[in-house]
């Protein structure tokens, strides 16, 4: 019986360790806090939000970001903290009701000074409606067969899916 508690203590001590050091779960694994698939992606709710070295208050603040709206993956969850990775790989702890599950995408490109082609339509020989620059943080209104259909400030069409960083490859977004 000692043996028993002995065990699940150091399953659970394995679990926060896990937790802690970013061990990928199953996307349906029921370690989730919130129940949701982990890894995700999620964006900023506010234009001040600390992020931590650890899931506690009690932890530094590593930077802030200052970008409302920015997409940033979840890549561990531990009670309501979430550990998030942005777009340069920058990783750090956030409290849960600092993100929000509307989907937004960052522009990116192979080369910095490129711009992205946006469509009329989910086809490259539909019209071009607007060239988007390289960090430039659209919403994601719909995803499907490789194409976006997203909006912002100013412009509005369909963008190929490789041209985001927000939106996982191949994922259907409605």
């Amino acid at each position: 019986m000692e043996l028993g508690c002995l065990g699940s203590s150091v399953a659970r001590v394995g679990l926060l360790l896990g937790v802690l050091s970013g061990t990928a779960f199953a996307k349906d694994s029921p370690l989730s806090s919130s129940g949701l698939p982990v890894p995700r992606y999620v964006s900023l709710k506010s234009d001040h939000v600390n992020v931590r070295s650890g899931p506690t208050k009690d932890n530094d603040v590593a930077w802030v970001y200052t970008r409302s709206g920015l997409p940033v993956e979840i890549t561990a969850e531990f009670e309501n903290w979430r550990r998030v990775r942005d777009s340069e790989g920058a990783e750090g702890w956030v409290y849960h009701s600092l993100l929000s599950g509307h989907r937004t995408a960052v522009i990116t490109m192979k080369r910095k000074d490129d711009l992205a082609a946006l469509y009329e339509y989910a086809d490259e020989t539909s019209a071009v409606v607007a060239r988007l620059q390289v960090g430039v943080i659209a919403q994601v209104k719909k995803c499907t067969s490789g194409w976006c259909h997203v909006a912002g400030n100013g412009f509005d069409g369909w963008i190929e899916q490789p041209r985001l960083w927000g939106v996982y490859a191949d994922e259907k977004v409605e």
